[in-house]
């Protein structure tokens, strides 16, 4: 079942137009990484989710239920956590997340139960200072941790690792990782290696559209294979390839990198290898990288 589905949706600001017929869908149980540089219409998007933004043109459904503006009816199934979170800064992670559960109408014992267990899940459950005294990540955890409280069926998390230290990013995103055994996790972020470490599934958001929606294998897998590096003993060795391979490969000193653009590269490189008695030292196929396939996409 897909907890989230966004269906055309369409959102512009004056005559400036953010989001133009988006349309992905996030399972159950995943976590769903929202692609996109600064400015793309991230957190706008979040916000239609939330039913703080109306959308212009679409429809978004949650846990199978439609979102509707001003209306926070879907909202009980999900968890926020905003990209600057902001709390009492007099109070401490407890006196906070009892504070509110009781807000939300959890009964006292569920909350303080509740609230231990993921003060602990973050890893601040020894921390029994103020919150104001907290660093940037310990903020982040304690977010994390709030929109956690009720038991979401959908977390969403814009930007959570933005302006984190490489410490305090992989912590954000160990947390993020671990709870989608209970929850759906959809984070929205320009940091690419982020998603490479924990997705299952991402979008990427380009001028207001989705321009792929799939797992992280199928999206790698859209240009598997682009480039063979061959590397060479000798670049009299090299040189006499490229002129027996013909299009397709270019050459620098020993090494030479065939384009793969029909899928049948390998082949021709082994033959002509082969029938023409030519030693190599190595052949290692390109894996291409998320931030590859991302900036393929932006240039289109």
């Amino acid at each position: 079942m897909d907890i989230l589905e966004i269906s055309h949706v369409s959102k512009s600001f004056g005559s400036n137009k953010v989001i133009d017929d988006l349309s992905f869908s996030v399972p159950e149980h995943s976590v769903f990484g929202f692609i996109g540089k600064n400015g793309a219409g991230k957190t706008t998007t979040m916000k239609m989710v939330l039913g703080l933004l109306k959308a212009d043109e679409g429809e978004i459904f949650v846990n199978g239920e439609k979102v509707s503006f001003g209306q926070n009816h879907t909202n009980r199934f999900i968890g926020y956590l905003p990209d600057v979170p902001e709390f009492y800064g007099f109070m401490t992670p407890m006196e906070y997340l009892m504070m509110c559960g009781e807000i939300t109408g959890m009964p006292g014992k569920q909350v303080k139960e509740k609230s231990a267990e993921l003060l602990q899940l973050v890893g601040l459950a020894e921390a029994k200072k103020r919150i104001r005294g907290f660093s940037r990540g310990m903020k982040q955890r304690m977010g994390i941790a709030q929109a956690l409280l009720n038991s979401p069926r959908l977390l969403i998390c814009d930007e959570p690792t933005s302006a984190l230290d490489p410490i305090g990013r992989k912590e954000i995103l160990d947390i993020l990782h671990s709870v989608k055994k209970h929850t759906t996790v959809i984070f929205s972020t320009h940091i690419l290696s982020d998603v490479e470490r924990i997705c299952d599934r991402i979008a990427f958001l380009h001028e207001g559209s989705s321009v792929r929606s799939r797992t992280l294998e199928e999206i790698r897998g859209i240009r598997r294979g682009d480039g063979i590096v061959v590397e060479f003993l000798k670049q009299e060795e090299a040189s006499h390839f490229l002129e027996l391979y013909g299009d397709g490969a270019q050459g620098e000193g020993t090494m030479v990198t065939v384009y793969d653009r029909a899928g049948n590269a390998m082949d021709r490189i082994m033959e002509v290898l082969l029938y023409n008695h030519i030693s190599v030292q190595r052949i290692e196929r390109l894996e291409p990288t998320l931030e590859d396939l991302f900036l393929e996409v932006a240039a289109k």
